[in-house]
């Protein structure tokens, strides 16, 4: 079924059956590849999409159920203020060490930095908890969002 979606401010029409997950028209109908799969149940955050601005795990979230919302990705977090000063913070702070999960994790930190600018380490502990890291780089984490409020509060 041709569906139409809306993600990063674009109108999208996609091809689409029945219950399957944005995160698979993103990646494989739009080409949209920084959404990571990492455990198809929700539970690890590297498929984190905002959907209506709050983050989302898109690989239990059907299509079809989001035709009427705004989708971002990763790939427009550079677009907003929020994004930028957090993709900022962790080129600076070299959060990264391998980097599968952080889109999800720089969405979830947006996501907290929006609701919350100037979040303790324990809100950001709260926040991110479901955002798994193998390598386990969550002080980084923790570093980068605390970096992230730091710059937008100029």
């Amino acid at each position: 079924m041709t569906l139409s979606i809306k993600v990063n401010g674009e109108q999208r029409s996609v091809d689409a059956a029945p219950g399957t997950p944005l995160l698979w028209v993103l990646r494989d109908e739009l080409k949209m590849t920084g959404t990571k799969f990492g455990c198809g149940v929700a539970a690890c955050g590297a498929c984190t999409v905002h959907i209506d601005g709050q983050p989302t795990r898109s690989c239990q979230t059907f299509v079809e159920d989001i035709q009427d919302a705004e989708i971002t990705t990763i790939e427009a977090m550079e677009n907003s203020t929020v994004g930028a000063a957090v993709q900022q913070a962790w080129k600076e702070l070299d959060v990264v060490q391998c980097g599968y999960c952080q889109s999800g994790q720089i969405m979830s930190a947006v996501g907290l930095l929006t609701e919350n600018a100037n979040p303790s380490a324990e809100d950001i502990d709260d926040y991110m908890y479901g955002n798994a890291c193998r390598c386990a780089t969550y002080q980084r984490i923790r570093s980068g969002v605390q970096r992230a409020a730091e710059i937008l509060e100029g």
